[in-house]
């Protein structure tokens, strides 16, 4: 026999696990009678879970969205996935830093000895990558407002810094919110400019109300997080860098990788490595190769050799006027 508790935690469970379920099933599944998940459901209830009831030969019941939050059963891999989306979350740059951190703490104290063991494995810290800037929070507040005006499709005009202070404020049709390195931005087609463009959230003053609605828009490539990487590596299209050149690195592949970034990697011998990278310019991309400190050969494209002569050019003027 269960008790009572047990048997109520069981029954909340299964009505998390899937959105309709027959009364005879849930009667079967708790090894109970029909008549005792009517009185538990409506013990459930009582406790502030809203639990609608379905019609029909096979009546049985939903849990629904209540007007309060009642308490939550989470399985153990939901636990571990919660925990450890909660250290994340001051990466993200929401601004719930603080939040995150209580709602972690009070997860914390409820959890038994062995699930604390597990999350004490994949305690983490972030760590940004070389070049990041520092993490820009943005208030939850702006956050919401703009998915809400991305959900809606509503014209959304707002005050932008870093403009002109006479600037009238931006009219756009907002799309998307995408999160990278730290920051937040609102991908959305502005309506004065006619084109798409990506907007720091931290730098959005949102002005009431919103505008009309509007019919959303095919963004290119149809996806906006590559649509994002794109926009940063210089490409108007494609989420690959517009300059990429193959060389030789007169470095073992060991010596390569911890500085490969987003290239690829081949040992060319023992002692050499073939390395294909791209960047936003040919001198970008030449510059860059600079920094292994070693002999290279460019396999290809002759756009990077040039490159590499004008760039050798640039430095020995700059170390004959200094």
């Amino acid at each position: 026999m269960t008790t009572t508790t047990s048997r109520l935690l069981n029954l909340l469970s299964l009505l998390q696990a899937r959105r309709d379920w027959p009364g005879t099933v849930l009667a079967e599944r708790l090894g109970v009678s029909h008549r005792t998940v009517r009185r538990d459901v409506d013990r459930l209830r009582e406790m502030g879970y809203s639990i609608g009831a379905t019609m029909g030969p096979d009546g049985g019941y939903r849990l629904d969205a209540g007007s309060e939050l009642p308490p939550l059963l989470f399985d153990d891999d939901q636990v571990v996935a919660l925990t450890v989306a909660l250290q994340a979350a001051t990466a993200t740059g929401a601004g719930i830093g603080e939040a995150a951190l209580r709602a972690l703490t009070t997860v914390r104290q409820v959890l038994p000895s062995r699930l604390r063991h597990r999350l004490d494995a994949v305690e983490f810290h972030s760590v940004p990558r070389p070049g990041d800037g520092p993490v820009s929070a943005v208030a939850p507040d702006l956050l919401l407002a703009l998915s809400a005006a991305v959900r809606a499709s509503e014209v959304l005009r707002f005050d932008y810094a870093g403009g002109s202070e006479e600037a009238p404020p931006r009219r756009v049709e907002p799309h998307h919110l995408v999160t990278s390195q730290g920051r937040w931005y609102l991908v959305a087609w502005d309506l004065d400019r006619d084109d798409w463009r990506i907007f720091r959230a931290d730098r959005i003053a949102p002005r009431a109300p919103t505008g009309p609605r509007f019919v959303p828009r095919e963004i290119p490539g149809g996806d906006a997080r590559d649509f994002v990487s794109a926009r940063f590596k210089g490409s108007a299209t494609a989420d690959a860098w517009p300059c990429s050149g193959t060389v030789v690195l007169d470095l073992p592949v060991d010596a390569v990788l911890p500085f490969a970034g987003d290239g690829s990697v081949e040992a060319d011998g023992a002692d050499r490595t073939r390395y294909t990278a791209g960047s936003w310019s040919w001198v970008a991309l030449a510059a860059s190769l600079n920094r292994f400190d070693t002999d290279i050969e460019v396999v290809g494209p002759p756009e990077l050799a040039a490159a590499f002569a004008r760039l050798a050019a640039r430095n020995t003027a700059t170390a004959t006027r200094g």
